[in-house]
């Protein structure tokens, strides 16, 4: 499995250390473990929960969110929903500050990471806040750091602060604008996370945008400022596009290293980890010449921890052999309890048809995961003897494009058919039509076995297609994605097969589903394994 794996087992890792999708990385240490938690967007569960002991391997233990609030996420809100989040750990409790650029700034706190976590208390309630940090002071004070959002408020590139109660739960002091990216060359400043040392206060943050920007930190003896700033990172001549937003971390033995994130588009937003040593009170985060004081990111170093915890990654796959589901999954949109139901004695999972939207796209039962690496193939069997008139089930691709393979069973005949589209976004709002293309009619003879195993596959080709925006020009990946069918699970039939594009700020994921057509109460698929190769 090319790149599933950061750690080469020697003492050094190579970057990523996660290739998948977990955008806005924030992460912080608690004694020896370090624990990391991203954005979600409009999947759910949400708040996605990782921790490490040495910033290179890492598992999932939890999320932070199991439903979004407010009603309408009970829909695919695509780009909506949860944004860049931060976690923290204060009196022995984590909390987490998430933000929905159109609801406003909420807080959840917990004992431990794997939850329970307590419901989301909003902090601030409208549009356009997003990005917050919170932070406690020496002298006990709290405050919360935030950018903004153009698409609801009307500008950015700006960051602000204002006091927060003591318990984190409520804003009690006026915001304060502290920089402003627009006066100077420092546009679509946002992400910004607050730190304090040596009676500096430092504000992270990328700026010059997502594909291609660079790394900026602020420091003030003041936390209301004014402030100075210096870009700390970028791209140079690496192919390390953007070194987007991400958080500045130590060792129990005293050293520095920050986390961020690249765009690698259709597979989102991928994990490294840099070096950052600190010169007259400044960071410098990379690797960086004598003198220089903007470092660029590294490819191969020393593991920032050794400690020798095996080498893995956060689960990928599900041979479904447990009662629960497993934390690589997540749904679409704000989901109900009973549309899986996994089975450790058949070693199986049931998910339940519910009625059909108009597009694939915006059907909330999507059961979905993240690409774990570069390239892959996924293979499925499914068991269709529970399915009912109507029941349309298979395996998905969800991004801005999106396919699926399927059974339809209609009239008494199971048929074939593959189904694609792409997403249009206007206003925020995702519209997509449907493109049904009839495969195999009547495939389960009267008498057969309703099995069918199915297979998706990710294939990357040479593109000469190159990013020339800002600074720095960086090649556009290119990935393929084939579904095909057989019924022996050796033998497969390509059905499908169309370029990827990433979700709206969001890495394609695969998966299954089971819908009614006709918006009838249907029944159910079978699914006995979904696994990568």
């Amino acid at each position: 499995m090319e790149n599933r794996y950061s750690d080469l087992g020697d003492g050094t890792f190579i970057n990523p250390v996660l290739y998948t999708d977990y955008s806005d990385p924030d992460v912080i240490r608690v004694g020896e473990d370090y624990y990391m938690v991203a954005s979600s967007f409009c999947n759910t569960p949400g708040l996605p929960i990782l921790r490490s002991k040495d910033l290179v391997n890492w598992k999932m233990v939890g999320y932070g969110l199991e439903n979004i609030p407010y009603d309408r996420y009970k829909k695919p809100a695509h780009g909506c929903g949860v944004w860049a989040p931060s976690i923290r750990y204060y009196d022995g409790e984590f909390v987490i500050f998430f933000p929905m650029p159109d609801e406003g700034i909420f807080v959840t706190k917990a004992k431990k990471p794997e939850g329970p976590w307590s419901e989301p208390v909003a902090i601030y309630e409208g549009k356009g806040y997003i990005d917050p940090c919170p932070f406690i002071d020496d002298d006990g004070k709290a405050y919360m750091v935030n950018a903004y959002a153009k698409s609801r408020i009307g500008f950015k590139s700006v960051l602000a602060i204002t006091e927060l109660s003591r318990d984190l739960t409520a804003m009690i002091g006026e915001t304060v604008k502290v920089f402003d990216g627009n006066e100077n060359d420092q546009q679509t400043i946002e992400g910004p996370k607050l730190y304090k040392r040596n009676g500096w206060y430092y504000i992270f943050a990328p700026a010059g945008g997502v594909k291609q920007g660079w790394q900026t930190v602020l420091r003030s003896k003041n936390i209301y400022g004014p402030y100075e700033y210096r870009i700390v990172m970028e791209q140079k001549d690496t192919d390390v596009n953007g070194p987007h937003q991400g958080a500045w971390v130590d060792t129990p033995d005293g050293r520095d290293f920050f986390l961020h994130f690249q765009d690698v588009y259709a597979a989102g937003r991928i994990v490294h980890v840099q070096p950052l040593k600190w010169i007259n009170d400044w960071p410098v985060i990379g690797t960086a010449k004598e003198g220089e004081t903007c470092g660029k990111p590294v490819s191969r170093m020393d593991k920032p921890v050794c400690v020798n915890t095996g080498i893995f990654a956060p689960d990928a796959g599900d041979d479904f052999d447990l009662d629960t589901i497993g934390l690589q999954w997540q749904w679409n949109a704000n989901h109900e309890s009973d549309w899986a139901k996994p089975s450790a004695v058949e070693s199986c999972i049931y998910l339940k048809s519910v009625p059909a939207e108009k597009s694939i796209s915006d059907q909330p039962n999507l059961f979905l995961q993240k690409w774990p690496m570069p390239e892959f193939t996924v293979k499925t069997k499914l068991d269709l003897s529970g399915i009912k008139e109507g029941d349309e089930a298979g395996i998905v691709n969800m991004g801005v494009s999106y396919g699926a393979l399927s059974v339809l069973l209609k009239n008494g005949r199971c048929d074939l058919r593959a189904i694609s589209g792409e997403q249009t976004f206007s206003n925020e709002k995702a519209t997509a039509n449907d493109l049904v293309t009839e495969i195999d009619e009547d495939i389960f003879p009267e008498g057969m076995a309703k099995e069918i195993y199915f297979k998706y596959s990710v294939t990357r080709v040479t593109s000469d297609e190159i990013n020339a925006e800002g600074k720095y020009k960086f090649p556009v990946p290119k990935e393929i994605v084939t579904l095909s069918y057989g019924f022996d699970g050796l033998n497969y039939k390509p059905a499908l097969t169309f370029n990827a594009k990433a979700g709206r700020w969001v890495g394609v994921k695969c998966g299954l589903y089971i819908r009614n057509v006709d918006g009838a109460e249907g029944g159910n698929l079978r699914c006995e394994y979904f696994l990568f190769e």
